[in-house]
């Protein structure tokens, strides 16, 4: 089975967006922060990340980079999430090693399909 680590400070998202890849038959961890998900990283990489970029403690943006650098970060397909609209946002995370994005609030056709290209390109 695939795996996903879903990594956003916001409780109701990371059950929300659960539900949903437990339905893709994902098996699915969830991070509070970047520090918390990295540190998840480094015992078992996943083979996609939903990633949220406003967080406390270690930015979206900071994980990335640091996922990207070690041994094996190149493996997992990034989603990143948010509620930025910024065009340059957008291009700054797509820069740094995120594979796609997706706009908050989502729903469940949005992050469905967002994770069946992946289930198509593996």
């Amino acid at each position: 089975m695939r795996s996903c680590l879903i990594v956003d400070d916001s409780s109701v998202v990371r059950k929300v967006a659960r539900r949903i890849l437990e339905d893709l038959d994902y098996i699915v961890d969830e991070a509070e922060d970047g520090q918390e998900a990295i540190d998840k990283c480094r015992q078992e990489m996943p083979d996609a990340i939903l990633l949220d970029w406003n967080m406390p403690i270690m930015s979206g943006l900071e994980f990335l980079k640091l996922l990207r650098a070690y041994v094996g970060g190149e493996k997992p397909r990034v989603i990143y999430c948010t509620v930025e609209n910024d065009v340059g946002a957008i291009a700054l995370a797509l820069k740094s090693g995120a594979d796609d994005y997706m706009m908050k609030p989502f729903d469940r056709n949005v992050l469905e399909s967002k994770f069946q290209d992946k289930a198509a390109a593996a």
